[in-house]
């Protein structure tokens, strides 16, 4: 249930408002947009109480959510989630790039990506040091070791970075070394992670499951939010259909259908939406258009012999680099602007 205030209804009464909820064992979540607050009441709400909000002084309406996800909701947070993880601002009208390999494979790879994001004008480095794969025998990713590796090239070349943790147990260790966390799409509904990810005190990003629906994607989103943690963004990643000339059918309607269900910042990744290198390119500039807040793209300086076996969906880096050109002239155009970027850490 959220009650509704008008932004010139005195503080003091937005207080007794907030001291009557609380009074009654509910969390309260407030959020104020251009014209109004609301105020959210998280957990059970007897007709009572929303009888007793409703008569209340400085209330223009109480209303009742019925959306399963009630955090996740847009009538619950009506503006936008801007995520601001150092200085880099995802949300809003802030285009984020985020880009790499998918897997680390040594220090001097993952370095040099780095180097060539940030020459592009990334602000966020992508890799994987554990890798889920659908074969047992296939490359599983170099471990901590990777996140140590990673970490190190961000740090130097002023980038953000993020990778996929797989288990609850690995939460916190990824969390030491990574900016942002990513759950893949055989995760997403992986409650016992998603309720670990919600303690975490690191940004989320929830890559919708290869099947599921806009509504299961927002409830597994519920998960990580009733735990505490805010700052999660929603990835679309293409999902399974009967087409198999493309590795998944990226669906460029569940961005603006994210953004009018949720405040929360939504990512495209053309890179698995397609799985192939020549799509990449003009499904990133689609998703962009349609009003994604950021793109999550594989960049490998040698795809063809990438060690998880996914370079045809890799951009070589003067792909990577002329699409974040070509972005740079689209983004003003649908009311995208490129996020700040960080500054390199000094050599020492």
């Amino acid at each position: 249930m959220i009650v509704i205030t008008s932004n010139q209804t005195p503080q003091e009464q937005v207080n007794d408002i907030i001291a009557v909820i609380e009074k009654e064992g509910l969390q309260v979540h407030l959020s104020r947009g251009a014209d109004h607050t609301v105020i959210g009441l998280v957990g059970g709400v007897t007709p009572k109480l929303a009888e007793h909000l409703r008569q209340m002084k400085g209330v223009e309406n109480v209303v009742k959510i019925t959306k399963s996800y009630k955090l996740a909701s847009r009538d619950f947070h009506p503006e936008d989630t801007i995520i601001d993880i150092r200085g880099v601002k995802i949300g809003g009208e802030n285009l984020v790039i985020m880009g790499g390999p998918c897997a680390v494979e040594s220090p001097e790879q993952i370095d040099e990506i780095a180097r060539l994001v940030k020459a592009s004008g990334g602000q966020v480095l992508r890799g994987g040091a554990f890798k889920p794969r659908t074969g047992p025998y296939s490359f599983q990713g170099v471990g901590v070791e990777g996140l140590t590796m990673m970490a190190e090239a961000g740090r130097k070349h002023g980038l953000l970075t993020i990778t996929e943790v797989m288990t609850p147990e690995y939460v916190d260790i990824c969390a030491e070394h990574a900016d942002i966390l990513q759950v893949g799409t055989r995760n997403m509904q992986n409650f016992d992670l998603l309720r670990k990810l919600g303690t975490c005190g690191r940004p989320v990003l929830l890559k919708r499951g290869f099947s599921a629906t806009y509504d299961e994607l927002l409830n597994a989103a519920e998960y990580i939010l009733a735990g505490g943690n805010r700052d999660v963004m929603l990835c679309e990643r293409g999902i399974r259909t009967f087409e198999t000339y493309t590795r998944n059918t990226l669906d460029l309607s569940a961005i603006p259908v994210l953004q009018n269900l949720s405040h929360l910042p939504v990512i495209s990744d053309p890179s698995h939406g397609t799985g192939r290198r020549e799509l990449v390119e003009p499904m990133a500039k689609a998703s962009v258009a349609a009003g994604a807040n950021g793109l999550i793209i594989e960049m490998h300086t040698d795809p063809d012999n990438s060690m998880t076996g996914d370079g045809v969906q890799s951009l070589f880096p003067e792909q990577f680099d002329k699409l974040l050109r070509d972005l740079e002239k689209l983004a003003p155009i649908v009311g995208r602007r490129f996020s700040d970027s960080l500054e390199a850490a000094p050599i020492a």
